[in-house]
């Protein structure tokens, strides 16, 4: 197997391993931005032009400034500082602000394209190693990776499907049987399978929180529209 393989196959221990890749992925991307890219022209531009990040990676950003020692918000601050004055100038200009997409938001999009298409083209090696993991594909890659799969192999998508489908049946069983350890008739507490069963629910409904499932920066469109009778 070979490296992307091999990092696929290491991301398979629990919930979604395509969200689990994104997540860790994102993370490191504002992570260099704040010790690498504060002040490099092309990346300020970026900024520049969606006004700061989305919410979510704002807020990301901000976090993650705040939660380590060496970097603190100094960073972040000068970034915001930069737009802050943008957003003034369009002001004074009596204009509506302009923002285009967030471009970490891309960054983790292009690498949730990859992530699925390298899954795909290693699906023969990977299939058992998923069937036999504890990973639970969420709702949204395991759609994507079966359309993949799908456009090239019909009898490797049946097979997923059916993969897919046995994880989630057993997944049930785990959350109805932490249910019935709230009946006041059990002397059973619920196990640490069974207690982990909701939010691996959750995640295999709705995935893990990032930018792209969380919809970056949201309608921006509607306000807009509502700013326009202000000019």
């Amino acid at each position: 197997m070979d490296l992307i393989g091999v990092y696929l196959r290491e991301a398979m221990d629990e919930g979604c391993p395509v969200c689990r890749i994104l997540r860790s992925y994102e993370e490191s991307q504002i992570e260099t931005i704040l010790y690498e890219h504060v002040n490099d022209p092309e990346v300020r531009k970026k900024f520049r032009k969606s006004l700061g990040l989305c919410t979510y990676h704002a807020w990301k950003t901000l976090e993650k400034a705040y939660s380590e020692p060496l970097l603190g918000p100094l960073g972040v601050a000068i970034i915001y500082e930069d737009v802050l004055s943008r957003y003034i100038g369009f002001l004074e200009d009596g204009r509506v602000s302009k923002e285009e997409g967030c471009f970490l938001c891309e960054l983790v999009r292009e690498k949730e394209r990859s992530t699925i298409e390298g899954f795909a083209d290693r699906i023969d090696e990977l299939l058992p190693v998923y069937e036999s993991s504890n990973a639970i594909l969420c709702r949204r890659h395991y759609e994507m990776l079966l359309s993949e799969v799908a456009r090239r192999d019909n009898d490797k998508a049946t097979v997923l499907k059916e993969i897919q489908l046995k994880k989630l049946r057993k997944l049930r069983e785990r959350l109805k049987s932490f249910i019935d350890k709230f009946d006041y008739l059990s002397k059973e507490e619920p196990t640490k399978e069974e207690t982990s069963s909701l939010p691996l629910t959750i995640e295999a409904l709705k995935g893990l929180e990032t930018g792209i499932t969380l919809g970056g920066r949201g309608n921006s469109k509607n306000v807009k529209r509502g700013l326009l009778k202000w000019r």
